[in-house]
């Protein structure tokens, strides 16, 4: 088998043309460097240098071999470079999975920061349901994920990164829409067009109806938010959303909202990652950046407060 040692002696060897040379670029002795390349050429079974003076020339087939361990050397040295640039940030790749809404309405925000301190590293940003992004974990697809947590997991860690206030949104022509309150036994009657299953926000407004004894009147289920809205605005139903994926259309008068009787509804989200793997140095990284940012109770405030409060700061 071939010994890398000996091959590493002969190449400095044969790039230095002196084996003190050579000796001083591997930080060892010259009789050890000597040793190394009497060795190498004992086991090619071929004379590989001439030597003249102190200098060192080599045979032909020397040049022949000298050829490939030049370029097995300077592939070590691109391999020592890449490691330096990835450990320190200058090269890598971060994947991370979001929940839609929060993909869609705060992901640009929340990377912001991480891409001007970081300009070299790759996102890859996945999203789905929450409970997609849970399997896209378990999966090894991505790395970190900002999800509301639709269960425990024993083999992932969930770190409480915001709450989200959810909203009952409706056509500024409903019915109910000027109504003070609304609670669920009315909410019942109407066809609500859900998130999708494996979404905390559904999973959220499904344990509601439970608690109030109420089963809901599903009419479609998407994970869009976007067809949600459209198709709520148009009065084909009502729907339930985090407020801040609404804002805009709130304030423009294009949906409608109504407060639930006696009921506050906040989803608790979450960062996500698996317990026994190890992370990557963009992904520690990106969880450092959301350590700082801003203070723990303005995390709890919701995403959206967040926003404001840290762009009025940068001002």
């Amino acid at each position: 088998m071939l010994n890398l040692n000996q091959l590493r002696a002969f190449y400095q060897a044969a790039k230095c043309k002196n084996l003190s040379v050579a000796a001083k670029h591997l930080f060892v002795s010259q009789p050890a460097v000597t040793a190394q390349v009497k060795l190498f050429e004992e086991y090619c079974g071929l004379k590989l240098f001439k030597k003249k003076g102190r200098n060192l020339h080599l045979t032909d087939e020397g040049k022949a071999l000298y050829k490939y361990t030049r370029k097995i050397f300077e592939c070590e040295r691109k391999i020592e470079d890449v490691l330096e640039q990835m450990k320190e940030l200058k090269q890598g790749t971060l994947r991370l999975g979001s929940a839609r809404t929060y993909a869609r309405y705060f992901m640009p925000f929340l990377l912001t920061g991480f891409r001007d301190a970081y300009p070299s590293i790759k996102i890859h940003l996945d999203e789905g349901s929450s409970l997609d992004m849970i399997h896209s974990l378990r999966d090894l697809k991505n790395e970190v994920v900002i999800i509301a947590k639709p269960e425990e997991h024993p083999d992932i860690s969930f770190i409480p990164f915001s709450q989200e206030e959810v909203v009952l949104i409706l056509s500024p022509d409903h019915h109910l829409a000027h109504k003070k309150t609304i609670d669920f036994e009315q909410l019942a009657k109407e066809p609500i067009i859900m998130k999708d299953r494996g979404s905390g926000t559904r999973r959220l407004i499904d344990d509601l109806f439970v608690q109030h004894n109420c089963t809901p009147n599903v009419l479609m289920e998407t994970g869009d938010a976007e067809i949600i809205k459209l198709l709520v605005r148009h009065g084909e139903g009502i729907s339930f959303l985090v407020k801040e994926a609404v804002a805009v259309e709130l304030q423009a008068g294009r949906l409608a909202t109504v407060p639930i009787k006696k009921q506050n509804i906040y989803l608790d989200v979450s960062i996500a990652f698996l317990n026994n793997q190890p992370l990557s140095p963009p992904a520690q990284a990106f969880l450092k950046s959301l350590e700082n940012l801003g203070t723990k109770e303005m995390r709890f405030e919701g995403m959206g407060a967040l926003m404001e409060k840290m762009l009025a700061q940068q001002r």
